[in-house]
């Protein structure tokens, strides 16, 4: 539970404790804060359908029975009634821990998230009349971002009467794009747009 959820968690029970006048109703107070917090899935006494079709805990078809004997089931293995398949006839409901049960799916989740590869797009300007060795500066560079994974954005702006010249960078480069053939090659072709010239790398799998 995040720093919000537990002040939230704080909040909320304070104001139930001033509804409830100083009285024990922690019961109460457990019942609407989960109802307040879980969403995806009813639970427990949320679940209030005539009948439902029952999952033990290890997968085991129990039958159909009414909801107030599948909840007691639960109770009796200190563990939650879960609604599983609301628009199923009649609904499927699950024995299980579901507090376990969101801290999983939060986790799996979070690997998901870690597994998922970000591309960005690094831009690096060239200029019509660049020396030698700052160009390979710019393709050592280029190389690191597409080793990254990165996608690489060349553009060569042209200034005034430059741009009578922009095949000049069309050769520039569709050279820089030889010397980086290793690692990467061309995404989107030269193309001009506005006054810059500008060409796409995209990494090698």
């Amino acid at each position: 539970m995040c720093a919000a959820d537990i002040f939230a968690a704080y909040f909320f029970v304070e104001i139930l404790k001033e509804i409830c006048d100083g009285k024990d109703c922690f019961p109460k107070i457990l019942f609407y804060w989960r109802c307040l917090t879980i969403t995806e899935l009813m639970i427990n006494e949320q679940i209030r359908d005539k009948e439902v079709r029952l999952i033990g805990e290890d997968g085991e078809q129990l039958g159909i029975m009414s909801a107030r004997d599948a909840q007691k089931i639960a109770e009796e293995k200190k563990l939650d009634l879960v609604k599983i398949a609301p628009t199923a006839k009649p609904p499927v409901c699950r024995v299980m821990d579901y507090g376990k049960y969101r801290f999983d799916q939060a986790k799996k989740e979070k690997e998901a998230k870690k597994k998922q590869k970000t591309v960005d797009v690094k831009e690096l300007r060239l200029s019509p009349s660049i020396e030698e060795h700052d160009i390979q500066v710019k393709i050592k560079k280029a190389i690191e971002f597409l080793k990254n994974g990165n996608k690489v954005k060349i553009s060569i702006r042209f200034r005034g009467r430059e741009i009578g010249h922009s095949q000049g960078g069309v050769s520039i480069l569709e050279n820089f794009a030889k010397q980086v053939a290793e690692v990467g090659s061309i995404d989107k072709e030269p193309k001009m747009e506005g006054k810059s010239l500008v060409m796409f790398l995209a990494p090698k799998n």
